[in-house]
């Protein structure tokens, strides 16, 4: 895609405001105008008149089958999603209708400096806390100073790093100083950094506990919703009838429903059965061969149930059998490409209905990904690192096998062969591949559910013919989530999320050469490459969207060429299914989600339908 054409995504359309910066304003975009005028009556995706009332039964927004906390900013991460998604608020709102603008919410203004390196933030009077507290700004620098504090999980705190201090300017007013001008650090703060009361976690003596054990103290937060009850799985959250934020233009048309009933199932099958049973009335499918052959029968037939594919413009930031690289095994690019090589994606897209498409890198159907040889701006900051780089990153990026014959895969298999060769593994009379020191390759897929048991098991079935051996260990999701802190895994496939922008935060959690040495970050592949460190850095800084996409095209062709994982699969649209019980808004949002919003990088979909759908009458 031409950057002419990439730069025209941020401006076209209907804009109605310029960006405004050494002002107090209303708004703030990173790149581009903005959409809505300041005192809009409300978003364009919302029915503003929608009627109040009724039960939104879910089931399990993610991988978690059950909680035992309500904090979900300490480790280890256990807390129920609901809280995070429906309590918590931030001090502007991420537009879902723009790819990174921010309106404010707690906040009703912003001052932005001219350069970028700072940004106040003035708390809207209205705003106030579940138990009547008015939000202050000593609420929001208290909340800082929990998000950066040692006891935080890397990736909530890896979204702040780029701060160099937080000043109270006066009882409802705070300044954040940046260590560097940062457009993206600036968005950050706004739609990442969760306030909460500094009375969370305060004792009859008055005095607040550690952070760290803050655990099942109810949080004190400025959300619409509230906990009725919760127990380890089910959580009852109930309307706030005294939300403060009911009638502004970033929530009006919101939170319709008096209660969300989330039902945490352990078992997928029971979870489905659920479903079709009514126990819960709306459901996000990712398995297409159980989308296609299950959601079928009389209740679907008569429309009871509403099965519907519902396209995004969201962006997919990579899904794929991520390699510990830590592990000596996976040490060498050429192993990892081999086991690319060994992937029958063919059978794979069959399995599933041809209802997806593979990665090719990080930044799938946006313009921030690789093609084509890399352009001057793109070299520019790759060559000082040509010596520490593979040749390959300097060239078109390759691209991934094809597997749509048998004899293909037979050719794939045959050039994963060579690619161990070379990096010393090579097959014994006993059938294994071993390396010089006679040592046999042993890989384990770890994971906590059994969805893509069938691809795991295909896939272990080539790998034999190259003669590694293979087990795919299936744990719960404590011990699961346990082994990905402590980086003690050689292979788990993972999703990094829907995105819309690069959010340079959730780079440097999931690729920075820091974060690879930290417990509990995101980088399970424990990448640790100074270029790569220098591309966000530079992404971070980026004066311009041109200098945006070409640090995320240059990281995107490492990322490829290392071959850090193997490429999985994506969607352009979410496999839902639903009871015919609910109104529906006439317009979707360009970027959404179902029933996970990926509040921690700020640029993933608000959940649409537990947000702005409601109850017919």
């Amino acid at each position: 895609m031409m950057l002419a054409a990439v730069l025209l995504g941020f401006t076209a359309g209907a804009a109605q405001a310029a960006q405004v910066l050494g002002a107090w304003t209303y708004a703030f975009a990173e790149y581009g105008d903005i959409k809505y005028p300041e005192n809009f009556a409300h978003y364009d995706f919302v029915n503003p008149n929608a009627p109040k009332g009724g039960t939104l039964r879910l089931s399990n927004p993610d991988r978690r089958t059950s909680f035992d906390k309500y904090n979900p900013f300490t480790l280890p991460e256990n807390a129920p999603a609901g809280v995070e998604m429906f309590m918590f608020e931030t001090l502007a709102d991420a537009s879902p209708d723009e790819p990174a603008t921010m309106y404010g919410l707690l906040a009703s203004q912003m001052l932005i400096a001219p350069d970028y390196s700072s940004v106040s933030f003035r708390i809207n009077p209205l705003a106030h806390f579940n138990n009547g507290d008015p939000v202050t700004a000593a609420d929001v620098k208290y909340s800082f100073d929990m998000a950066v504090g040692l006891t935080t999980t890397p990736d909530y705190s890896q979204n702040f790093g780029g701060i160099r201090a937080a000043v109270i300017v006066d009882p409802h007013t705070v300044r954040f100083d940046l260590k560097t001008p940062s457009r993206d650090q600036i968005y950050q703060l706004g739609t990442v950094l969760y306030i909460f009361s500094r009375k969370w976690g305060q004792g009859p003596d008055g005095k607040t506990k550690p952070f760290d054990q803050i655990v099942n103290d109810v949080p004190i937060t400025t959300g619409p919703y509230l906990i009725a009850r919760g127990t380890g799985q089910l959580l009852d959250l109930v309307r706030d009838p005294h939300y403060w934020a009911g009638n502004i233009g970033v929530r009006k048309g919101f939170y319709n429903f008096d209660h969300l009933l989330y039902h945490y199932y352990s078992d997928p099958a029971a979870e489905f059965e659920g479903f079709k049973a009514g126990d819960f009335e709306l459901k996000e499918e990712l398995s297409a061969k159980r989308y296609v052959r299950q959601y079928v029968g009389k209740k679907f037939r008569d429309g009871e149930i509403i099965k519907r594919r519902l396209l995004t413009q969201m962006g997919f930031f990579y899904e794929g059998f991520l390699l510990n690289s830590r592990r000596p095994e996976f040490s060498d690019w050429r192993v990892r490409s081999a086991l690319n090589y060994a992937l029958d994606w063919n059978w794979n897209s069959i399995q599933g209905y041809g209802l997806g498409e593979r990665f090719d890198g990080l930044f799938q159907r946006t313009p921030f990904a690789a093609t084509g040889v890399p352009s001057p701006g793109e070299l520019a900051l790759l060559a000082p690192y040509r010596k520490d780089l593979l040749p390959q990153v300097f060239d078109a990026p390759e691209p991934n096998p094809v597997t749509d014959t048998p004899a293909q895969l037979r050719a794939d298999l045959l050039h994963a062969r060579k690619l161990l060769a070379a990096a010393g593994w090579t097959i014994h009379p006993d059938g294994l591949l071993r390396n010089a020191k006679g040592e046999a390759f042993q890989m384990e897929i770890l994971e906590d559910n059994t969805q893509f048991e069938n691809a795991f098991g295909r896939w272990a079935e080539s790998l034999k013919n190259l003669g590694i051996t293979t087990r795919i260990r299936l744990v719960d999701f404590a011990v699961y989530e346990k082994r990905l802190d402590d980086f003690d895994f050689d292979c788990t496939l993972m999703n990094f999320g829907d995105m819309k922008m690069p959010a340079l935060s959730v780079l440097k959690d999931a690729f920075g050469s820091a974060a690879a040495r930290t417990r509990g970050s995101s980088n399970y592949m424990g990448i640790a490459i100074p270029a790569v460190d220098h591309l966000i850095d530079v992404m971070n800084q980026a004066a311009s969207l041109e200098d945006l996409v070409n640090g995320s095209r240059a990281l995107d062709r490492i990322f490829i060429a290392e071959h850090f994982a193997v490429p999985f699969l994506y969607r352009p649209y979410r496999m839902v299914a639903y009871w015919d019980r609910f109104g529906i808004p006439a317009v979707m949002p360009k970027y959404f989600s179902i029933d996970y919003f990926q509040m921690q990088d700020g640029l993933g979909g608000m959940p649409w339908p537990i947000a702005t759908w409601w109850t017919k009458k």
